[in-house]
């Protein structure tokens, strides 16, 4: 008895988080039968009801003219493998408590989808991955008897930016045998303006070299305001100096916490990867998950200590304009903040957490303030004559740690 015809052009596994959830409705928009399958079922009756999880720029209004058509499809069922010939799985390579990446996600991933796999589907994991995984994946799901074709096409998107990004980057297509990398890039031609051909371990540290090197430059900027800071003098001015109308130095970024669910993993997966451990990336690591404990011990010197102090974080996503909370370094902030015995009170005008007070309670009551993250609401605020550390320099000031 022969298998029914697939119902759904392409599942993707995950599909309702980050970087599942925006694909997906960039694959129906442009015209396909898309299965967003997820084990989140309250993520899954949310979108149903045409509410967005998370902020994305533009989601909101495209998943309200998405449902109607019927060219979404949502479940928690791993029988919605079963309906299709293309599965994007949206699966990254975590770090464990050791640094190093944790195979164990890929391997339950594996277990759950073989025995829905059609005979012949393409397999495309999407997320970022350790090097050498979609080899890996291929071999299991071939000892599991499964005949796919199977590609890496990492996501590069900015948070936030996806539907954008999806249509106007070009779309690197990793996979070793031409079948798999000619369906890929057949998918993949419905949203991309281009496609680039990469071997699998090819892609897979072509995307965590992007994330690395983006990560090391933040480093860089924060290694820099530190240098300026410890020698008394304005890192604002010494930046607009060096980059103002000097185009070797555009590039160069601003301080500010290096964060997120990306960066820090990648350059940790690259140190695993590599034989010297990556000694760039280790230093980019230390100076990034420094710079709280840094502003911290700036300021028990400044003020002799906190105990009794009361300091106000202004932002608690990993960046601007986000609600994603996840790896941000404001939480880190905070925690040392309390041990170094200063009551500390968090604001955010977008991330869901019980933990956080009202904007008005966190500027009457503190002492100082710490701009976690540099959320357009906070550009004009009142301060009222307030210490406010501001590496980001974003509030057009701050006092000097």
């Amino acid at each position: 008895m022969s298998s029914p015809s697939p119902d759904l052009d392409v599942v993707v596994l995950g599909g309702g988080g980050h970087v599942g959830l925006p694909l997906s409705l960039a694959f129906a928009k442009a015209g396909l039968r898309v299965g967003v399958y997820d084990t989140n079922q309250a993520t899954l009756d949310r979108i149903a009801d045409g509410q967005m999880p998370f902020l994305e720029t533009g989601a909101d209004e495209l998943l309200v003219d998405i449902l109607p058509t019927g060219r979404l499809e949502l479940s928690a069922d791993a029988a919605m493998i079963e309906r299709t010939d293309q599965l994007v799985v949206v699966i990254g390579t975590p770090v464990d408590e050791f640094l190093g990446p944790s195979m164990t996600i890929f391997e339950k991933a594996v277990g759950q989808i073989a025995p829905h796999l059609r005979d012949g589907a393409l397999v495309v994991l999407r997320s970022t991955v350790y090097p050498g995984t979609t080899a890996y994946v291929t071999q299991h799901l071939a000892d599991a008897g499964c005949r796919v074709d199977v590609a890496f096409c990492p996501e590069r998107i900015a948070e936030g930016h996806a539907l954008e990004e999806l249509e106007s980057l070009p779309q690197i297509i990793g996979a070793d045998e031409d079948a798999a990398a000619a369906r890929a890039a057949s998918l993949f031609r419905r949203l991309a303006a281009g496609t680039i051909r990469t071997s699998s371990k090819e892609a897979e540290l072509a995307k965590l070299f992007t994330n690395t090197w983006r990560y090391m430059k933040f480093a860089v900027a924060n290694q820099f305001f530190m240098i300026a800071d410890q020698a008394g003098v304005d890192y604002t001015n010494v930046l607009r100096a060096v980059r103002e109308d000097y185009p070797r130095a555009a590039d160069l970024p601003g301080p500010g916490f290096a964060a997120g669910p990306c960066l820090f993993k990648d350059a940790m997966q690259l140190a695993a990867f590599t034989s010297d451990h990556f000694p760039m990336g280790q230093a980019a690591m230390q100076v990034n998950e420094g710079l709280p404990a840094y502003i911290v011990g700036a300021l028990e010197q400044r003020y002799g200590g906190l105990k009794g102090k009361t300091v106000g974080i202004l932002g608690m996503a990993f960046k601007a304009e986000s609600d994603d909370p996840r790896a941000s370094l404001s939480y880190k902030l905070r925690k040392l903040l309390s041990w170094s015995g200063a009551r500390v009170l968090a604001t955010d005008p977008y991330v869901l957490d019980d933990r956080l007070v009202p904007l008005d309670a966190v500027l009457a009551d503190s002492d100082i303030l710490i701009l976690g993250a540099p959320h357009r609401p906070y550009r004009d605020l009142q301060i009222g004559g307030k210490d406010v550390v501001d590496v980001w320099g974003a509030l057009g000031g701050g006092i000097r740690l």
